[in-house]
């Protein structure tokens, strides 16, 4: 029995279940895994949507890492070349389509609220303006193409650093989104199961615990920073 749906196959779990049987193992997990990686890069499409609104809402971008974001971004490319050019399923990595977009306009209003931005940074933008292209249509050599995918893991982890450091420093998160924090640790969480079920890269797997580990860490700085509303003082009688 085949029954697909958006390239979901339940034939396999109806067919138990008529049948008055519990799915198997083997039918449930790899159904599971493809339905939650679909609710990630549906939930993708929204992740840094806080971020950016909180940013706007208050004008500014107190607390917030310039360099993390700026990191963010190079890693999304790479993460998302590398999934082009081998060919993986959508649903094993949709969601850095939609996170890379997010990330770039994150970026650009980060620019535009930490005026005026020095020449380095203009350098940095128009390089990464000339060579994302490049690397999205895997023109690239593919030994420097591993290479790039290799270093992608590292890029992230340098991105979470500096805003744990900013946070850890002014033990304060600023203008960080608890939301899109919370959304990115959970994003992780799962993309560990999918992975593994997807039977991704041993690269891949490495990479979602990795964000897993330092989403996990901005998260709990969060909560444990947070401070609490200031109590209104009684007048006197």
């Amino acid at each position: 029995m085949k029954m697909e749906i958006f390239g979901i196959d339940f034939g396999c779990a109806f067919g138990s279940l008529s049948d008055g049987k519990f799915p198997e193992k083997d039918c449930l997990l790899p159904l599971i895994s493809k339905i939650l990686g679909y609710c990630i890069v549906a939930a993708s499409t929204t992740v840094k949507v806080p971020q950016i609104l909180k940013i706007l809402k208050n004008s500014s971008v107190r607390g917030l890492s310039l360099a993390a974001f700026e990191l963010e971004v190079v890693g999304y490319t790479i993460a998302l070349a590398y999934c082009l050019h081998n060919g993986l399923p959508f649903s094993a990595y949709g969601e850095l389509l939609f996170l890379l977009v997010q990330a770039i306009v994150l970026v650009a209003i980060i620019y535009y609220f930490s005026q005026p931005l020095g020449m380095k940074t203009w350098i940095l933008a128009l390089a990464y303006c000339a060579l994302a292209p490049t690397v999205l249509a895997g023109q690239v050599d593919p030994v420097l193409f591993e290479a790039l995918y290799a270093s992608q893991h590292a890029i992230f982890f340098c991105a979470r650093v500096p805003q744990i450091w900013e946070n850890f420093k002014n033990k304060s998160t600023g203008e960080l989104s608890f939301l899109t924090c919370l959304m990115n640790f959970a994003g992780s969480l799962v993309r560990v199961f999918t992975s593994l079920q997807e039977q991704a890269p041993t690269s891949m797997i490495m990479g979602s615990v990795l964000g897993m580990v330092t989403n996990g860490t901005i998260l709990s700085q969060i909560i444990l920073y947070q401070r609490p509303p200031a109590k209104k003082e009684k007048k006197v009688q």
